[in-house]
């Protein structure tokens, strides 16, 4: 498979480099650390700062999402894979403003563990921390254990909820528990069309038969929970999403956001598409959209499929979706 790029083992770094010379005025990285990258404003003094981090691969999750009422800072790792301990000490000590920090990232073993043992590091300078892990794909865990779920698409929803929180002056406690809040209401389920293929690797690192689709299928190519025949736009986003209402419990009368994503390779205009199906579809089932979001939030490389989201709103849910978001992958209600 073609990809632009030198050395395979320089992919990441020299990814990063663009990002950062292309957008000088919004990141910055940390000068001991260059797989740690916060806001150029950082540290913002008596803010409670938001860490996240992850393998590369996903853009614009993880990176894309340091800015104004989003994260503070990110540690990056190699592609799918976790960042250091050190990348993420890095960024939370550049980005603390004082306030304490929050570690907000997917939930995944390797991420768990790195995140963990900086917390410890941190909490050991006086530097208190939290830790909240996104858990929305409900093809990973049945619902009585949600939060052993994988952290996917609709991490998006969970870090604009507690960056405007964080935003408005919310003390870390406060930050940690709308996180947690945002986690609990979003529910995310995905489909993959093709595989994926690492840089520098000779094939592609799972297969997909031309006329199949896989259900379910993580992010990092995950198994999925059903492999069956490509469907029409209408049958896809109705078998994604008669498993959300169902895992939501959604009712007439409820309220949602819906997060329309997709991974890599698919085009906007199938996106845009398959929103109107899913909204028709959700209409019809009598769920009021709160409102609606279309593109890449969270990719595979050149995986092609497509994720729903959904978060089901409350009063305050709506307020902090309401306020500015800005980075350099995203601009909203600024």
């Amino acid at each position: 498979m073609k990809k632009i790029m030198n050395d395979p083992a320089h992919f990441v770094d020299e990814s990063l480099a663009g990002i950062l010379s292309t957008h000088p005025t919004l990141l910055k990285a940390t000068p001991d650390n260059p797989r740690a990258i916060v806001r150029a404003d950082s540290p913002k003094r008596g803010k409670v700062a938001i860490i996240t981090g992850g393998g590369y691969g996903h853009l614009p999750t993880f990176l894309g999402y340091v800015g104004l009422g989003l994260c503070d800072g990110v540690a990056v790792g190699n592609v799918f894979t976790s960042p250091s301990a050190e990348s993420i000490v890095s960024a939370a000590k550049a980005a603390d403003g004082g306030a304490g920090i929050l570690f907000l990232f997917g939930n995944y073993a390797g991420d768990s563990m790195n995140f963990e043992m900086a917390s410890e590091i941190l909490e050991m300078e006086d530097i208190p921390c939290r830790i909240v892990k996104a858990s929305d794909d409900i093809a990973s865990a049945p619902k009585s254990d949600w939060k052993s779920r994988r952290g996917i698409g609709g991490i998006f929803l969970v870090y604009k909820m507690a960056g405007a929180k964080a935003e408005m002056g919310a003390g870390l406690e406060e930050v940690a528990a709308m996180a947690e809040k945002a986690c609990a209401a979003t529910a995310t389920m995905g489909i993959a069309f093709t595989a994926i293929q690492l840089p520098g690797s000779p094939k592609p690192i799972f297969t997909i038969a031309e006329d199949q689709i896989e259900i379910g299928m993580g992010i990092h190519g995950e198994p999925g929970v059903q492999t069956g025949p490509m469907q029409s736009s209408k049958a896809l986003a109705k078998e994604l999403l008669d498993r959300l209402i169902a895992d939501q419990e959604l009712k007439t009368g409820d309220e949602v956001a819906l997060l329309i994503n997709g991974l890599g390779a698919t085009s906007r205009e199938e996106l845009y598409l398959f929103q109107n199906d899913a909204q028709v579809y959700l209409k019809n089932k009598g769920v009021t959209i709160h409102e609606s979001l279309v593109g890449e939030f969270t990719t595979s490389l050149e995986m092609a499929g497509v994720s729903i989201t959904l978060m089901k709103m409350d009063e305050e849910l709506k307020t902090l979706l309401a306020q500015p978001a800005w980075s350099p992958f995203i601009r909203m209600n600024g």
